[in-house]
Order: structure tokens, then sequence, then C-alpha cells
């Protein structure tokens, strides 16, 4: 009578067990996932996936043929594994912020009228009663030089005179504001 050798009496005795967890989990009855719950799952991104032989187990070469692994080296790591590497889509950029309302408006600005005179406009975020303090420097035209507040309503920019006279109205537009002084109608633009 023939005897197996240890190892392979070692896997028949590991098939023989496995084989039984596995039929156990066959006979279960099969049943699909809905349709609509497998379109409603997004795809996840994988890693890299690498492919290398497996190396036999210590003191045992893979086959008859097999020359015996060179070292202790070899049984670490049997071959070089081929990398394949995955393609690499660019997430899409997020839209561009664009800051909008009170915040968005304060700071320095460069004011120019209609006739081309510039000058400086700051917007603080410093209150003054129920507005905000501003102020203008080098202002050819003297209702804008004398801008002494301002506030943000309904879209729009509004600069004050001392006594709560509106000197301009102006809309953000472009890289600015846009608008016009309330007295002469002249339009009125302000830059960063």
């Amino acid at each position: 009578m023939l005897r197996p050798s240890l190892p392979t009496f070692a896997v028949l005795c590991l098939s023989a067990s496995l084989g039984a967890c596995a039929s156990s989990r066959l006979d279960a009855p099969r049943t699909r996932a809905p349709q609509a719950a497998l379109e409603t799952v997004p795809a996840l991104p994988s890693g890299t996936v690498t492919a290398a032989p497996l190396a036999p187990p210590p003191g045992v070469a893979a086959s008859p043929d097999a020359p015996p692994p060179p070292g202790p080296q070899a049984a670490l790591s049997p071959a070089t594994p081929t990398v394949i590497p995955e393609p690499v889509t660019p997430p899409a950029p997020p839209p561009p912020v664009v800051a909008t309302g009170r915040a968005a408006v304060v700071g320095s600005w460069d004011a120019r009228d209609a006739t081309g005179a510039n000058c400086k406009v700051t917007l603080s975020s410093a209150p003054a009663l129920d507005l905000y303090k501003a102020s203008a420097s080098g202002c050819p035209n003297k209702d804008l030089a004398r801008v002494s507040a301002w506030d943000f309503r309904d879209g729009e920019v509004y600069l004050y005179q001392p006594g709560g006279t509106v000197a301009a109205r102006l809309r953000q537009g472009g890289a600015g504001l846009e608008g016009a002084l309330t007295k002469s109608g002249a339009g009125l633009a302000l830059n960063r």
C-alpha cells in the first residue's frame, strides 16, 4: 500500500475541509439585487494592482524541475512584482468662488470717474451707526471726495456723504464695482 507524503496528506485534508465549507454556502438560494440598487452605488477608485508569483513553502521546491532557491533572500522576494498602473483621471476642478456681498467689497479701491480722474476709496468693515466707515483721498470730484460711509443693500454698494446724502450707487460687475454718481449721473468705476 502506498502511503502519501506528509505535505500531500495535508493538502488533501485541507481540500476536503474547504470543499465541505464551500458546498454548504453554494446550497443557499441565490438572490439578485434589484437593478436600481446596482445603479445607485458609486464606483470607488482602486489602488495600484501588483502581480507576482507566489513563493513555495519554506523547504519545498516549486516543482521537481525547479532549482532550489539561492538563499534566504529569495524566500522573501521570489520574483520582482509586475506593477500594472491604473489609469489616472484627475478630478474635475471645483467651480471658481466668486465673492459677493458686503465682505467682498471691504478694502481699498481705485476709483475712476467719467472724466478719467483717479483717486482712492476705502470701504472699512468698522461700523458707523447703521452704516460702515469709508474714506476717499485725492478725489478731484467734490461729491466723491466727501464720502464718509457706505452700505451694501440689495446687491448694491451705496456711498454716503456726511448727513446721509447718497453720493454714488454701484453694482458688482466684471472685476470691480460699476455705477454712477447720484447728483450728476456721471459714471463711476471702482477697481482693486
